[in-house]
């Protein structure tokens, strides 16, 4: 499996763990303000507060909390004040580790980040250092559900996809960064069951991790993700399934 769908995968093992955190509204609800702010507050024209709304829905955030945060983040009501920044880093074994995140303090949660990649064997690293390695597409998980792999293929090529890659329970396939959204509606359309749809980094080469250095790099992939001002960690290792299936 490529790098991206190691990734793919630990974040639908990890779903019901994260929903236990007691941080998962707050992180939802700064996702809907930082969509709004960027993309203005109509999920139907702004795909990435589309996303980020559906998400809080899954986490069973209230509407009104949604509502406001949407009108925080075009200016409707004051609040809303965060500076988005992405950290880049190495993991254990010479991994490259990007991470977004979204705060209030920049010298703080730069202190903060830094001490959670030293804690777990990585490093920060200057601005540019790791960036290089990931690309931005639009990524589209569908179910099998009996749907074969050359239908699945047939069916992504016509919606407009540049790639498609096959997993144990999923379809896995790649777009451009705009059209993620004309891609998943139109695979709908054809009867696919969407799992995922959106926009995130992908690992041009990847790096294989086992024994201690990829138990390591789950822990500091876990730890990075846990920290509140954390929106999103992208990172290009290849963990053995049997590995990332223990860690979650």
């Amino acid at each position: 499996m490529s790098g991206h769908s190691k990734w793919a995968n630990i974040k639908r093992h990890k779903a019901k763990v994260d929903a236990q955190r007691s941080n998962i509204i707050s992180k939802a609800l700064r996702d809907i303000m930082l969509a709004a702010r960027h993309g203005g507050g109509n999920p139907e024209s702004n795909f990435r507060l589309k996303v980020a709304i559906e998400r809080a829905r899954e986490a069973d955030v209230p509407l009104d909390s949604i509502n406001r945060a949407i009108k925080r983040g075009t200016g409707e009501i004051e609040g809303g004040q965060l500076e988005e920044i992405t950290y880049e880093g190495y993991g254990p074994g010479g991994t490259a580790v990007l991470v977004e995140a979204a705060t209030d303090n920049r010298n703080r949660t730069a202190s903060e980040v830094r001490y959670i990649f030293s804690k777990h064997g990585g490093k920060l690293a200057e601005v540019g250092a790791v960036a290089w390695m990931f690309e931005q597409k639009g990524f589209i998980a569908i179910e099998k559900d009996g749907l074969s792999e050359d239908d699945a293929l047939a069916m992504a090529i016509e919606a407009g996809a540049l790639d498609l890659k096959t997993e144990d329970d999923s379809y896995e396939i790649y777009t451009r960064p705009e059209d993620v959204e004309a891609v998943k509606e139109k695979l709908e359309a054809n009867g696919a069951r969407v799992q995922v749809a959106e926009v995130t980094m992908v690992p041009k080469t990847t790096v294989r991790l086992e024994g201690d250095d990829a138990e390591k790099m789950l822990r500091l992939f876990d730890a990075l993700e846990a920290h509140d001002d954390v929106s999103r960690v992208y990172a290009n290792f290849d963990i053995p399934e049997e590995i990332l299936r223990r860690g979650v």
